[in-house]
């Protein structure tokens, strides 16, 4: 269950204490319910361990697991659109006459009406959890709109949850590109070997490296020329790569094989207990990377005021 990317929130102090109090009962009232027969979609909480429990959080210290499921019924456009073709034609050879915009509309609708309930349905999970002593609010996701849909969601179970998405004091794209051209990192960090320029001054030109070196001039030349560094590649403490975007959206996060050797040194003899285990090592891991970001970035907690 390790995360594979971060989009992440901050919440204050006073939220963590009322999440902490009864999170448990207030994502219950959430839980997730199958689509009805005319429903497209529905969002519910679901439990981190899997199907088949009922826990919807799963701690380890001050930090809570939970996970958002989706139910999406699946109404192909193209097959909508056939069916419409199919009605239209049919008033046009029987009735002689074209259709206008609001009875098209209207027809589309019930072509919807009558679909919906022999539509397949897919069934989504998006993991998330909350640092509670740190103000952390991760999210498995690099879409910024499945992020926002995870704490909409947690918002409306518990009534209230004010977060905040990344407001930098540093901007992360003059950063990153200092970094790549003076070949200075800061301690802890190295650079990975993928990245992404772009210059808007010029028709929006993009380059992007893959398994690249980018201490080279031939990177550097086109910094010079006025490209800035939107998502870079990097290794911090040679436990964790991840690609970082301008947007300081974690991308491709991976554990290096010295976090891998430690989960295996664990001893765990039920999915229980394997969940624990790497709850406990990764969020541990990703407490260490969050603060090194904060330190480099300026990413301040919000206060109660």
């Amino acid at each position: 269950m390790f995360f594979r990317n971060l989009t992440l929130f901050r919440f204050s102090e006073a939220v963590a204490d009322d999440a902490a109090v009864d999170l448990d009962n207030s994502l219950d009232a959430k839980r997730l319910r199958p689509c009805g027969p005319l429903e497209q979609s529905t969002r519910g909480f679901v439990s981190p361990h899997g199907r088949g429990h009922d826990a919807l959080t799963h701690s380890v210290g001050p930090y809570t697991l939970i996970a958002l499921g989706g139910e999406d019924k699946q109404l192909p456009a193209s097959v909508v659109n056939e069916e419409l073709s199919k009605r239209l034609q049919t008033i046009a050879e029987q009735q002689g006459r074209r259709v206008g915009a609001k009875e098209r509309k209207r027809m589309k609708d019930e072509i919807l009406t009558d679909f919906l309930p022999r539509a397949f349905t897919v069934q989504t999970r998006t993991l998330a959890y909350l640092d509670l002593k740190s103000g952390w609010l991760v999210v498995d996701t690099a879409s910024r709109k499945v992020a926002e849909e995870v704490l909409s969601e947690l918002r409306e179970a518990t009534g209230t949850f004010p977060a905040t998405p990344m407001a930098p004091e540093e901007s992360p794209r003059v950063l990153m590109t200092d970094w790549v051209v003076s070949g200075k990192l800061p301690a802890g960090i190295a650079l990975g070997y993928d990245c992404e320029l772009r210059d808007y001054a010029k028709a929006g030109a993009i380059v992007r490296c893959r398994r690249q070196d980018l201490e080279t001039d031939e990177v550097r030349e086109h910094l010079k020329t006025g490209k800035q560094v939107y998502q870079l590649g990097l290794t911090f403490d040679d436990r964790i790569s991840f690609v970082l975007g301008e947007d300081l959206v974690v991308r491709k996060l991976r554990f290096l094989d010295q976090v891998i050797d430690e989960l295996k040194e664990t001893d765990v003899d039920s999915a229980a207990a394997e969940l624990d285990s790497r709850f406990a090592l990764m969020s541990h891991e990703l407490a260490r990377l969050l603060a090194k970001l904060d330190e480099l970035f300026g990413l301040p907690r919000p206060t109660d005021r």
